[in-house]
């Protein structure tokens, strides 16, 4: 979450006319994340929250988006749905840009996650993993493998000055990848940025997860691996293996790897790794005048570029994630 887009009170007045949800009676910016505007909003009704979708999110996916949360809050799985406008619409337009409610989850996010935290969330993305099953959608991962060339091309320079000698590195992995990305692995809708700051817990439990802008159609193990990088990782660099199989043990609590997604993880989590060094890569550089954002470090997913691409290397990953232990 961030904040891009400064509204205005009659802007606010103006949007909340087209929804039943009472008169704003608090208002502010929430700064965290990089790719929406966020707001905490306050009514007669109750508490919501306010997205503003920036250049990111493609208008022509908010519909797959939309309807992927309305259809999981249907299905029982705990996620934020939108509040529909008063003729039915699930988003409407502030400031020229598309922008939607959703109710405010209770629950809070951990920023240290413990190996407890890891299991339950390996449970709470199985679960999403399942209750999807069904959803008519689909979306093409446009962050996924096949991309990767083309998202890192231009910013060659960028990632040397970073760290002399990791453009080759990098450009060594990305044909790697295309040499080994594993093909025909189960696959339906995924979170595909199921970090911390998107789940919530209470009592220690998973409570619910949030920001589906990047959900998509692949593979689930592929989604897995995401949290591996994202929950996984000590602040020095190191895997924590304990937390690391944690999440697997949730996860497979849930919904038993296949013998073919137990084999992929190691690659996948090496890959995605490169996918959040190649946003990060291109976030890193100057930002809007006025925004209200938390640029994220390239070179903290570099580090676990390096962790993956040894342990790839070694054939050491299965032993680290302990898939079907």
């Amino acid at each position: 979450m961030a904040v891009y887009t400064d509204i205005t009170d009659a802007e606010l007045e103006g949007f909340m006319a087209e929804f039943d949800l009472g008169q704003p009676t608090a208002f502010k910016g929430i700064a965290e994340g990089v790719s929406n505007s966020n707001f905490l909003l306050e009514t007669d009704a109750g508490r919501f929250i306010l997205t503003v979708y920036e250049a990111r999110t493609n208008e022509k996916d908010l519909p797959f988006f939309l309807s992927l949360l309305r259809w999981l809050a249907d299905h029982g799985y705990p996620c934020a749905p939108p509040m529909p406008a008063r003729d039915g619409a699930l988003y409407k337009r502030v400031r020229g840009k598309p922008a939607a409610i959703v109710p405010f989850l209770k629950g809070m996010s951990v920023r240290r996650p413990t190996v407890a935290h890891c299991r339950e969330a390996g449970r709470g993305l199985a679960l999403l993993h399942k209750a999807a099953d069904g959803f008519g959608g689909t979306r093409v991962n446009d962050l996924g493998q096949p991309f990767w060339a083309g998202m890192f091309a231009g910013h060659e320079a960028a990632a040397e000055g970073l760290k002399p000698g990791l453009a080759a590195t990098v450009a060594q992995d990305i044909v790697q990848f295309e040499r080994l990305w594993p093909k025909g692995l189960p696959s339906g809708v995924i979170h595909a940025d199921f970090f911390p700051d998107n789940v919530f817990f209470q009592a220690g439990k998973f409570a619910a997860a949030i920001d589906f802008y990047f959900a998509c159609t692949d593979a689930f193990a592929y989604d897995l691996a995401v949290c591996l990088n994202a929950w996984c990782f000590e602040q020095d660099g190191s895997l924590n293996v304990t937390a690391a199989r944690a999440f697997v043990g949730g996860y497979e609590a849930e919904r038993p790897l296949s013998a073919p997604e137990r084999e992929a993880l190691p690659i996948l989590a090496w890959g995605a790794a490169m996918r959040f060094f190649l946003t990060r890569l291109q976030d890193w550089g100057p930002t809007p005048e006025g925004a209200l954002i938390k640029p994220h470090d390239p070179l903290e997913y570099e580090r676990k570029l390096a962790v993956h691409r040894a342990a790839f290397a070694s054939g050491e990953g299965l032993v680290l994630f302990g898939a079907g232990a």
